[in-house]
């Protein structure tokens, strides 16, 4: 086959390829609704939208004329010969796009999507009334569907069901691959978290009592969010239940946060953690929108760009230099009685929670492990959906010391499982990993980086973002683009050196 043959099927596959994103993207929308301006009694029908949508976008990525098209690329050297052109990447990654999608009945993605919709619905209710028999026989319907969707897949010899589900959040990830590192962090984090719970110097904790009105929480953590690079003519920020980042492409990111009355720092990290999964998407390549080359390259590394924004920046010393004074524009006398130490220290407690998103860095990590550990125990059939609440509890008993009052505020917490997304969680803990190592490489070549942030300047940070990991697109894999930032393997010592330097002085134990 001549090359100009293959260069007009490439730009075939190509077009499709933007075909099937812009259904895609147009269903992200209908997401971002239902969580944000959907009437209640509109969910029903909803549900139906989504089944018939994603029945329709799964015929249109399982066309025989896709891989007549991919094995005509693939079979040229032009395309597909330097494994990190912009060609070669987006080849591999509709290749494996794919060939997981043919391996799954037109009838079980419609299941999924409109069991999903219905479940999120039911969950909601359920968590409101802290009844998990409520929530119970959804969830067993999910387990026992996403069983059959692993089947499907299949997995590698000595792996687990658990693998296959992962593969769509974190290409390559495997549960012997997450236990292999989360055994030794959890004891390295243990060791830490057990010199600050008996350190007798603690941070105050005023600046999460305070009262402030809402109205005026939303135009301040929206101004942090324009400070540290979100682009609010290519993005928009609301309420709801759970934070979420969605949108269709790089000029259209939604993004939502929450709203306690006494607790603006929860705010605070909530906007600054989906900011950072904004600047990432506004950070892709307008030009490649539709391909893998315009698409974040897995979960893990999306959530690393929240958590730095989060962690390293937004819990940070520096950021707090110049966010102290700034509250005063917005809250006037209100906030007048916290000092500088009572906001930096309330923002970097460290105190074992029941609640997931709102745990400090210290203890964060210990809420993933556990989810990991249930859900592979779901999915191998080891651990009954009604035995849920009782493992979940044990588990917090065990890892962190604190006793779970209620499953509204233990299993039924997230909103993850009540979406089909198994597989999903450990992808925080790998983004948090991430992060760190990032972020060391970054202070590197930016040395002046925290005197930039004490004065407002957060440009610096968000251009070698864009530069060495959002404009890439999927041209690396996960732990490739690692290798290719930092010149070095995922590693947990970052981040542990991360929350020691900042943890110790805090607690006195510098």
């Amino acid at each position: 086959m001549t090359t100009i043959a293959t260069s007009t099927e490439y730009d075939q596959l190509i077009k499709i390829s933007k075909d099937v994103a812009a259904l895609g993207t147009t269903m992200s929308i209908l997401g971002w609704d239902r969580e944000v301006m959907m009437p209640k009694k509109g969910n029903e029908y909803r549900a139906e939208q989504f089944a018939v949508s994603s029945r329709i976008l799964h015929e249109l990525s399982t066309d025989t004329k896709i891989g007549d098209l991919l094995d005509a690329c693939e079979s040229d050297g032009d395309i597909v010969g330097d494994q990190t052109s912009e060609s070669a990447a987006n080849i591999r990654e509709l290749r494996h796009e794919y060939d997981r999608a043919t391996k799954l009945p037109s009838t079980l993605v419609e299941e999924e999507a409109k069991l999903a919709s219905l479940s999120q619905s039911a969950w909601a209710e359920a968590r409101g009334e802290n009844d998990f028999t409520a929530f119970q026989p959804w969830l067993e319907k999910i387990v026992a569907l996403l069983q059959q969707k692993a089947e499907c897949f299949g997995w590698a010899e000595g792996g687990e069901p658990w693998d296959a589900l992962a593969e769509d959040y974190e290409p390559g990830c495997t549960a012997a691959q997450v236990s292999e590192v989360f055994t030794p962090l959890r004891k390295k984090l243990q060791s830490l978290l057990d010199e600050i719970m008996g350190s007798d110097t603690k941070p105050s904790n005023k600046f999460n009592e305070i009262a402030l009105p809402v109205e005026q929480q939303k135009a301040f953590v929206r101004s942090i969010a324009s400070q540290i690079g979100f682009d609010f003519e290519a993005g928009r920020l609301d309420e709801s239940t759970h934070p979420f980042c969605s949108g269709t492409h790089c000029n259209d990111v939604r993004l939502t946060t929450r709203f306690h009355e006494n607790n603006v720092n929860d705010a605070i990290g909530s906007t600054m953690h989906e900011a950072g999964h904004g600047i990432y998407e506004q950070g892709l390549l307008y030009d490649h929108v539709g391909t893998p080359m315009g698409r974040a390259v897995s979960l893990g590394i999306h959530e690393s760009q929240s958590r730095m924004w989060e962690n390293q920046v937004g819990r940070s010393e520096a950021f707090w230099k110049w966010c102290y004074p700034t509250m005063k524009e917005f809250f006037g006398d209100a906030t007048a009685s916290l000092s500088f130490e009572d906001v930096y220290g309330g923002a970097n407690i460290v105190r074992p929670d029941l609640i997931r998103v709102e745990a400090d860095e210290a203890t964060y990590n210990m809420h993933i492990m556990i989810r990991f550990e249930l859900e592979r125990l779901l999915m191998n059939g080891d651990l009954a959906v009604a035995d849920l609440p009782e493992a979940w509890n044990q588990r917090y008993k065990e890892y962190l010391g604190i006793e779970v009052p209620t499953d509204a505020n233990g299993c039924m917490q997230d909103i993850h499982w009540s979406m089909a997304a198994i597989g999903y969680f450990p992808t925080y803990t790998l983004g948090n990993l991430y992060s760190a190592q990032f972020f060391e490489k970054a202070m590197e070549e930016i040395p002046d980086m925290y005197e930039q942030f004490g004065s407002g300047e957060f440009g610096a940070l968000k251009s070698w973002l864009n530069e060495n990991i959002h404009s890439h697109g999927k041209r690396y894999r996960a732990a490739e683009l690692c290798e290719v930032v930092t010149g070095k393997e995922l590693s947990s010592d970052p981040l542990m050196r991360h929350l020691e330097h900042k943890l110790r002085p805090l607690y006195g134990l510098a």
